[in-house]
């Protein structure tokens, strides 16, 4: 555990010391089939930081997104409309393993529960931190939400940019993907309508 001074914060890092193990090996092996060195200063460390940073971008595969939010499920009764729009997201694809980054956009239509706020950025990310696709993670942050809560329906669209396109393939720089799942009143046109148009509003 190590303090920033700067800003005054413990920082605990918490890895599984034995796939970090046999992962560094592989990055070793790596490093020599590409032609490098990997015995050079500047690379004695790569095998072990690229163990550790792989294993921190594919933590959600050791979180329970339903869990989260159950954890702070609350009765209320509200029915409207609750949007979280302009969530981070970073994951990385699984056919190239290059990393797909952007925001994700959802709403719920409460039904006897809410959840805490922040619940919902984490349930974005237990399902990021994996490797992807875009369409299946737009699905399954639909299905974990509409599972748990039971809303009355809920809307999720997510907007990327996959390195998978832009470093190598056919290196379209400015290209994004938008992908959307809906369940329950937002399959509505009139309330689908409500939701898109509220997540591309700039509200003052």
């Amino acid at each position: 555990m190590s303090k920033n001074p700067e800003i005054g914060y413990h920082k605990t890092d918490s890895y599984n010391e034995d796939s970090i193990k046999a992962i560094s090996e592989s990055y070793q092996k790596i490093l020599t089939a590409i032609g490098e060195n990997p015995h050079r200063e500047g690379l004695l460390k790569t095998p072990e930081r690229a163990a550790k940073a792989l294993q921190f971008l594919t933590h959600g595969y050791d979180l329970d997104a339903s869990e989260i939010l159950r954890s702070a499920m609350f009765k209320e009764d509200y029915s409207q409309m609750v949007i979280v729009k302009d969530i981070e997201v970073y994951s990385m694809c699984e056919h190239h393993m290059l990393p797909f980054f952007g925001k994700a956009h959802i709403a719920y239509i409460p039904n006897g529960h809410i959840v805490g706020l922040s619940k919902i950025p984490r349930v974005v990310d237990a399902f990021a931190r994996r490797l992807q696709v875009q369409e299946r993670l737009t699905n399954e942050i639909r299905d974990c939400i509409q599972d748990t809560l039971k809303p009355a329906g809920v809307a999720v669209v997510i907007e990327c940019k996959h390195m998978c396109m832009s470093m190598r393939g056919i290196q379209k720089q400015n290209s994004s993907t938008t992908t959307s799942a809906f369940t329950g009143e937002f399959e509505n046109d009139k309330t689908r309508s409500e939701f898109l148009r509220l997540i591309t509003a700039h509200l003052a």
